[in-house]
């Protein structure tokens, strides 16, 4: 057993998305807590794509970062289609980066490996199996990605966000299995509706309407903000209506509304990119319009919010399908899983806004789903899994 003074090494892995990027994140962010609060250190090397999305984290947390050779695997359904140049040009980086792993977990000797999938977990995790570092596997999603179906095998603990993940894994696998949740951002959850209006400069709010909050994500969605088009002059009826579009869409958002009646307009206030101001929005939000990833649904639920959720057809594995078939299975999210038109966005969205008690009753229901304390039960593993 360590000395209370010996600094705990953590090699963390994974990225690609926000998804996989940032409850690795907050693990790591709760893990020097927890190691503080015991007198001792965290050292941590965060391992993954140059150039990714968690490249860029690490250098904002000032997190070491090494990067490793990845290769991406685009699927399809027909396995002959995957036969391509582009496949076959990733597949050949991946021993590289292997060996590149290897090199990193001789040298930095870790406690344990964390790994939350995406392609960039794929070598680091491989290595640890090997060179038998104590491995952790967490899974945002239902279903197992891919890459954490590939190091489930080796892996010390796995970690998972639901149940229902527990049966889908290989046999050894589950009995080493821990249900966590999946980690949020701590200050997702800390955010004070009062100061969002002032944060936005939106001077049309108007009081005593519920506030719905459409975004696509970072980059926007054509779909979602062409649902929204079809049905704005209904819903700002209702409605203050905050659109996350994208960069990209502003313009065509803002003119979708251009001939709106000023007291509507004032009520619809289009954005880009919601940044510092996301945490505070959402303490406002009465009802969230959006896609269904993994990280959303772990902001819904830790939250306790109303939602109408319109999944991305082409996500891997059908995962947001999935994920949004679950919340609205136990009446704690409406989705929109067969008919995707501004008439079944408006039929999905009328009862949560014409009844209160509706709406409550389904962020309720989200929030009985919800596990805020995610990212210290994923620290939990990580010590017990360094301890084994």
């Amino acid at each position: 057993m360590q000395g209370s003074n010996v600094p705990f090494r953590l090699v963390v892995t994974g990225g690609g998305s926000g998804g996989h990027t940032y409850p690795a994140l907050a693990a790591v962010r709760s893990l020097r807590a927890r190691l503080a609060a015991e007198g001792r250190e965290l050292r941590v090397v965060w391992a993954g794509s140059a150039g990714g999305l968690e490249s860029r984290v690490a250098a904002d947390e000032d997190i070491p970062f090494r990067p490793i050779a990845t290769g991406k695997l685009r699927r399809a359904r027909n396995p002959l289609r995957m036969i391509t140049m582009t496949n076959i040009r990733d597949m050949a980086r991946v021993p590289a980066g292997f060996w590149q792993a290897c090199g990193l977990l001789r040298e930095f000797r870790p406690d344990a490996v964390l790994a939350t999938g995406g392609y960039a977990a794929v070598p680091v995790g491989l290595a640890a199996w090997l060179l038998r570092y104590p491995l952790v596997v967490h899974e945002q999603t239902v279903r197992l990605g891919l890459a954490n179906r590939l190091l489930a095998r080796g892996a010390t603990r796995m970690a998972v966000t639901s149940d229902s993940t527990v049966p889908l894994l290989p046999g050894r696998a589950r009995a080493s299995t821990v249900v966590t949740g999946n980690p949020v951002r701590p200050e997702v959850l800390g955010g004070h509706g009062e100061k969002a209006v002032a944060a936005l400069g939106w001077a049309g709010w108007t009081p005593g309407l519920p506030v719905v909050y459409v975004t696509g994500g970072a980059q926007g969605s054509a779909q979602v903000n062409s649902l929204v088009t079809g049905i704005l002059p209904w819903l700002l009826r209702g409605a203050n209506v905050v659109h996350q579009c994208g960069a990209q869409s502003v313009d065509a958002m803002n003119a979708a509304a251009a001939g709106l009646p000023a007291d509507l307009a004032g009520r619809y206030l289009v954005t880009g990119f919601i940044g510092s101001e996301l945490p505070d929005l959402l303490a406002l939000t009465d009802v969230l319009v959006s896609r269904s990833g993994a990280g959303t649904l772990t902001e819904i639920t830790a939250l306790g919010k109303a939602s109408v959720l319109i999944p991305l057809a082409s996500s891997a594995g059908n995962e947001q399908w999935r994920g949004a078939r679950q919340l609205a299975e136990s009446q704690a999210a409406v989705a929109l899983l067969d008919e995707t038109t501004p008439d079944a966005l408006r039929a999905a969205l009328a009862p949560l806004l014409d009844d209160p008690a509706r709406r409550e009753t389904i962020a309720a229901n989200a929030r009985a789903l919800g596990r805020p304390r995610a990212a210290e039960a994923l620290a939990d593993v990580v010590l017990a899994a360094a301890a084994r």
